[in-house]
């Protein structure tokens, strides 16, 4: 791995941390050694990435992060304008909604709006979502390049719970259902007890570009339920693509 990509690494695991870290945890959660951990660490303080705390000399996010994505969404604000499909969405079917985005090789939860009921789905704003075991990773790949999809299929995919389907075939007819209803249906594929489904937001040059899911306690949401919820979120996917790039619905 290059420098950089050492350095992203480190960068991308303290952001991650929610609690000032010292040297030595954060070289083994980056799978660096202390010496190259705390020279990266030197170099990210210094333009602002990472901030040291002076007493208890652990490290934590720092502004520049901050300070980067405020200009990323005051020149391209997704987050701005997908949120009030979010809310709608959420209040339509009374579960939480969440949107993500495919950045840096990963899909990574961007925007989430809660349920409003007492029992509910908790969605991390930053968390990873894994191609394989979650509702919007399998949108998000379905509607990917055929090579790139075998070529995601191809490498190991953990289990995340006893649900978590790592078969390739099985998981390529989970994509062609996908593909044929316009949306995914995972259930416990990430976790015990929760069934989401979710739709892919395309670009107009076809790529998706994220995903819009909506993530339920299984003990209220039956296949009957996922569907409607599924076909919703599909729409509210196509109205956030029309509204962020000035498409219509046929591509135009």
């Amino acid at each position: 791995m290059s420098t950089i990509g050492k350095a992203l690494t480190l960068l991308d695991v303290v952001s991650r941390l929610d609690r000032d870290t010292g040297l030595t945890d954060l070289a083994r959660l980056s799978a660096l050694d202390k010496a190259t951990a705390r020279r990266l660490l030197v170099e990210l303080e210094k333009h602002g990435f990472v901030e040291q705390d002076g007493e208890t000399r652990k490290y934590r996010l720092g502004a520049a992060p901050v300070r980067l994505a405020r200009i990323r969404q005051a020149r391209f604000p997704f987050v701005a304008v997908a949120a009030p499909f979010v809310k709608a969405l959420a209040d339509a079917v009374g579960e939480t909604v969440h949107l993500s985005e495919f950045s840096g090789g990963r899909l990574a939860t961007i925007h989430v709006e809660d349920s409003t009921q007492a029992h509910r789905v908790i969605v991390d704003v930053g968390a990873a979502l894994p191609f394989h075991a979650t509702a919007s990773g399998l949108a998000f790949l379905a509607f990917l390049p055929q090579g790139e999809i075998d070529e995601a299929l191809a490498r190991p995919l953990a289990r995340f719970s006893p649900q978590t389907v790592t078969d390739a075939d099985a998981l390529r007819d989970l994509l062609g259902q996908t593909v044929e209803r316009g949306f995914s249906i995972c259930r416990q594929g990430f976790e015990m007890g929760v069934i989401s489904a979710a739709a892919p937001i395309v670009a107009p040059n076809g790529r998706p570009a994220g995903a819009l899911a909506v993530a339920a306690p299984i003990a209220r949401a039956d296949t009957a339920k996922m569907l409607d919820i599924g076909a919703k979120a599909a729409t509210a996917a196509r109205g956030i693509a029309e509204k962020y790039y000035g498409t219509s619905a046929d591509g135009g």
